[in-house]
């Protein structure tokens, strides 16, 4: 009897709480999700997966959770923790990104630019919700709907509230299709919507060469703070442009990427427990990272608009929406609220310069706030 009661005691049916029980369901949730509804499964499943590990009764007991010092869990958050796994991201991005659409059509940079709104207004929010300084900037990060950046600029700053706000950025990524069409609508007439843009011009070999080298020198020299970020992404897409490192690009963009999302969806989801998401506090972040993506999105649909008033080759609003970093997610959207209207008018890879540009837009956010605060 004795011994079945240590046994019983190593078991975690003694140690449920309902704390738990509600992590886990949300966890299950996100499976779901993923795999019936397709929602970026290649984030949610590891991520829900993580979330039913983390917060399984009896895995903390036994020094094995991924805040126990030593555990194998604990190892392997050390990617995040430190950045490694969002910079190892970025890497295997630049290596699968075209920007051969940014290039053509330059001006389009400023639809990725004003998207970057939703980041700054965010930040100015939480701040008035009680954040401090480090919590707001990390929380406003949400808006570039950017999952590694939002884990890098959070473990810098408030490495604290690292699992509810990866959670918070990967979980409105993965929502996209959701979120961004009735903010479309709302903002578009429908004589808008059926714009049809000018076809793009024939980029060379020697520009797409030259743009990931140049733009790092003076992306960089804006933000220094992104330098890692925005190396890895620049250098990977010099990997994949330069023609002659074909083997090292198809690594980063395949089984690198692969493998880290997979390690940090699962430690991700992991250090969500009961005991530090469900708080006050990452209610908040939940819905202020609801509203820097509403916000991100307007943005950029408003400011396609604006455009129009001064240049000659009108743009379709629809793509403003592609000026978050959800690559290419938002991008798809665009093409496929388009089509609703027209469907013989491709805005796709109009879509892609903006979402491009978000991308290295949110990696420069994210250096400017790492550069004044994280002194």
């Amino acid at each position: 009897m004795q011994e079945l009661t240590l046994f019983l005691q190593t078991t975690g049916f003694l140690n449920v709480a309902w704390g738990n029980i509600i992590m886990m369901f949300f966890g299950f949730l996100f499976i779901w999700l993923a795999i019936t509804k397709g929602f970026e499964p290649l984030l949610l499943v590891p991520i829900g997966f993580g979330m039913v590990l983390g917060n399984l009764p009896g895995v903390a007991e036994q020094g094995l959770g991924v805040n126990d010092a030593g555990s194998v869990l604990n190892y392997l958050y050390f990617g995040v923790n430190t950045g490694v796994y969002p910079s190892l991201i970025f890497l295997g991005i630049g290596a699968m990104t075209d920007f051969s659409t940014l290039i053509a059509n330059p001006k389009l940079i400023l639809l990725g630019a004003a998207a970057q709104f939703g980041i700054f207004a965010t930040f100015i929010g939480s701040l008035l919700l009680g954040f401090n300084i480090m919590e707001a900037a990390s929380i406003g990060i949400i808006g570039g709907a950017d999952g590694p950046t939002s884990i890098y600029i959070t473990s810098k700053l408030a490495p604290h509230m690292l699992g509810p706000i990866a959670l918070a950025a990967y979980s409105y990524m993965s929502l996209v299709p959701v979120i961004q069409p009735p903010i479309m609508k709302l903002l578009t007439t429908k004589k808008e919507r059926l714009i049809r843009m000018k076809p793009l011009r024939v980029v060379s070999k020697r520009e797409k060469i030259l743009f990931p080298l140049v733009a790092f020198v003076v992306t960089v020299l804006i933000s220094p703070g992104s330098v890692v970020l925005l190396a890895m992404l620049f250098l990977g897409n010099l990997l994949k442009e330069s023609g002659v490192t074909e083997r090292l690009a198809a690594s980063a963009r395949g089984v690198l990427i692969d493998v880290v999302t997979v390690l940090i969806g699962l430690t991700v989801g992991a250090k969500t427990t009961a005991a530090t998401f469900l708080t006050p506090a990452s209610i908040k972040i939940f819905v202020l990272g609801a509203a820097a993506f509403s916000v991100a999105t307007a943005a950029g649909v408003i400011f396609a608009k604006i455009m129009n008033l001064f240049v000659k080759d009108k743009i379709n609003p629809l793509i403003g929406n592609a000026g978050v970093s959800a690559v290419p997610a938002s991008a798809r959207v665009s093409q496929v609220v388009g089509q609703q209207y027209d469907k013989s008018n491709y805005l796709i890879m109009h879509a892609m310069a903006p979402n491009v540009a978000g991308v290295v837009g949110s990696a420069v956010a994210a250096g400017v706030f790492l550069g004044i605060l994280a002194k």
